[in-house]
């Protein structure tokens, strides 16, 4: 049987039968090259690991219209496996019993593990206390309402033009209105009254 011997009707089907095939084909083809890593990734155990790496991620923790912390990452990721959301040039605030900001901070890098409810921020860490009381540490660990934040590492507290510490740690109180210092440390006061 030759094609020219063939009506052009059944010359139409056979076209068609023929780019469907190959349409298929492609398709089948496609969806072998797109999936040819899932087998693979079940097989390490992955099945259930979610990773997402995000421009612009929010956190925050509110529970009973009360907000406790918010923290801004202006690039970072999320791992299922661990559920911990690391964050690149981090600001953030933490909020007292009234929803008002009771502490300010920021810093090049942070995290926030979703198990152990507990924020870490390390790498030019600077932080402000709503009584004027700045900070500056190599790394801070927020782990809950009730527990206080820790600062360590080459610790520098000031106070207005009134108070300048140094030390190894700082503790500062759940409240937010006090704070200890550890280790070896430096401590100057300084007297900002005019005298008359």
């Amino acid at each position: 049987m030759k094609w020219k011997n063939l009506s052009k009707k059944k010359q139409a089907y056979i076209a068609a039968a023929l780019a469907l095939v190959g349409v298929l084909a492609w398709a089948f083809i496609s969806a072998g090259v797109i999936t040819h890593n899932f087998n693979r990734s079940q097989l390490t155990g992955a099945e259930d690991r979610q990773e997402a790496q995000i421009n612009g991620i929010i956190l925050t923790e509110t529970k009973n219209d009360h907000k406790y912390w918010e923290i801004y990452g202006e690039s970072g990721s999320y791992d299922s496996d661990n559920g911990v959301a690391l964050l690149n040039n981090c600001i953030g605030n933490f909020f007292d019993e009234n929803n008002e900001v009771s502490m300010s901070f920021e810093s090049s890098k942070g995290s926030y593990s979703a198990e152990r409810k507990q924020i870490i921020l390390y790498q030019d860490t600077h932080i402000v206390i709503k009584d004027g009381t700045s900070l500056e540490a190599d790394r801070v660990v927020w782990s809950g309402n009730d527990k206080p934040v820790t600062a360590t590492g080459h610790v520098r507290i000031t106070r207005n033009d009134e108070f300048l510490a140094t030390a190894e740690t700082v503790e500062i109180s759940p409240d937010f209105n006090r704070f200890k210092i550890k280790g070896k440390t430096v401590s100057k006061m300084y007297d900002t009254k005019e005298k008359k």
